[in-house]
């Protein structure tokens, strides 16, 4: 097969960690279709089909997992994309808004949540609370650029540009904890609170050599406002800005975990109509949203039929209207136009789609028997790092274990056992767990 040399990125933010030397012969994809595949082609894309979204893997075969909440939130980032070409032709051009980057971002933007959902994120943090903490994103950062082996260090080894869309939170959690949210740490694992140990919502410090190189093409005045955060009394701090790519993905997570995953609850009979009526539609009612509040009724009307096309049309419908609602604002604080420009819903819509999302929340997710399954799956991963943390040489198994030996050199060998328990699916988690500690554990 002819391969030939590659030329040096046009631009800094079409430029990968690990320089590409050779492309195949008749390749012609340009950085974002290649950065697409790598994530369609990846394990810890794979793996998405068998983690927890909202409702515990195995219930039923009806309601969406990681893997098909993220397919849906690529078709609804290639929606918005659309419709700001449409709105916005020449802005759009100037950013080099692309759809393939787009749908890489939203294909991507899950892959390092652990197995379990929340419960499993809760797990982790706790675990790792004294060596530099755990959340989803950050490992997602830590994925892309290291662990997938696609290639020996660099992770997918994607571009800048697609790295940066995907750094939701740019800054370190050891830098955004606020310690007066934590509980107690004393006692057994089966008391701690999930609600006392919500991650902060950043990156890792042991990333930081990663996410320095992602910044070098930055001003720094664009790097020093980039980073910063609010200080939140009683909560731990979070960040302030996005790039604009990430603003897009924020936006088609948001619509389809606020409408889409509402779908899975109607179906479930998990929520009913009167419930819906009384925390999404009076209020929205009154909140006056273009296209929306006067046809709530109707559309709930839809949503609660006894016919499943008549559900679909209204769930298309309220998707619609978030997704021709978004526009582009300007934000003269920064230099660089990928900085510069954020994707956004006007406010009235915003609140609309924290209706939604708030409903989602308040009365599935808090629901008792969804708390029972959150509340098993933080069990079993933090035995799951208490047992591999007590023996590591003993108990991972020999790949895990070289990194592991490699990382002691580091001080970062709890890093690693997080590592490969996040990477885990709800089954194989549950399964290592019957192996270690069931009396008839499979082995």
């Amino acid at each position: 097969m002819t391969q030939t040399k590659v030329s040096e990125p046009s631009s800094p933010w079409e430029a990968r960690l690990l320089p590409r030397s050779i492309v195949r012969d008749g390749d012609h994809r340009d950085s974002f279709q290649r950065d697409k595949a790598r994530v369609l082609h990846s394990a810890a894309f794979r793996r998405l089909q068998a983690k927890t979204q909202v409702l515990g893997v195995g219930l039923s075969d009806f309601y969406r997992t990681r893997l098909t909440h993220s397919l849906e939130a690529a078709q609804i980032g290639s929606g918005i994309t659309a419709q700001l070409h449409s709105k916005y032709p020449e802005l759009t051009q100037q950013l080099g808004l692309d759809s393939n980057l787009i749908e890489t971002l939203c294909l991507a933007h899950d892959i390092g949540h652990p197995p379990f959902g929340h419960g499993g994120e809760v797990a982790l943090h706790f675990m790792m609370h004294k060596y530099g903490g755990y959340e989803g994103n950050g490992q997602t950062f830590r994925i892309v650029t290291q662990l997938e082996p696609y290639t020996a260090e660099h992770g997918m080894n994607l571009c800048r540009r697609s790295i940066l869309g995907l750094v939701k939170y740019p800054n370190y959690i050891e830098t955004l904890t606020n310690a007066q949210c934590y509980g107690s740490v004393d006692g057994a694992l089966r008391t701690i609170k999930a609600s006392q140990w919500y991650p902060p919502k950043g990156l890792y410090r042991c990333d930081e050599n990663r996410f320095n190189w992602l910044l070098e093409p930055l001003t720094h005045n664009d790097r020093e406002t980039f980073v910063q955060y609010h200080f939140k009394e009683g909560q731990h701090h979070h960040t302030c800005f996005k790039s604009f790519d990430c603003t897009i993905m924020e936006l088609a997570d948001d619509i389809a975990y606020g409408i889409h995953d509402l779908e899975d609850a109607i179906v479930m009979n998990m929520v009913n109509k009167d419930q819906f009526i009384a925390y999404v539609v009076k209020p929205l009612s009154e909140l006056e949203v273009q296209g929306l509040s006067k046809q709530i009724m109707p559309l709930s009307d839809q949503l609660f039929s006894q016919h499943p096309y008549e559900r679909k049309n209204a769930i298309g419908a309220l998707v619609n209207v978030f997704i021709t609602a978004i526009r582009i604002e300007e934000n003269p604080r920064f230099e660089l136009d990928l900085l510069r420009y954020q994707a956004c819903l006007p406010s009235s819509f915003e609140s609309a789609l924290s209706l939604f999302k708030k409903f989602i929340y308040e009365q599935v997710i808090c629901q008792s028997q969804v708390q029972v399954l959150e509340y098993k799956g933080q069990q079993i991963v933090m035995s799951l790092f208490e047992a591999y943390s007590s023996d590591p040489e003993r108990l991972l198994p020999e790949n895990t274990k070289k990194r592991w030996q490699k990382a002691q050199d580091e001080n970062n060998g709890h890093r690693i056992i997080a590592d490969y328990i996040s990477g885990m699916t709800d089954e194989f988690a549950s399964r290592h767990y019957s192996t270690l500690f069931a009396a008839k554990g499979n082995f």
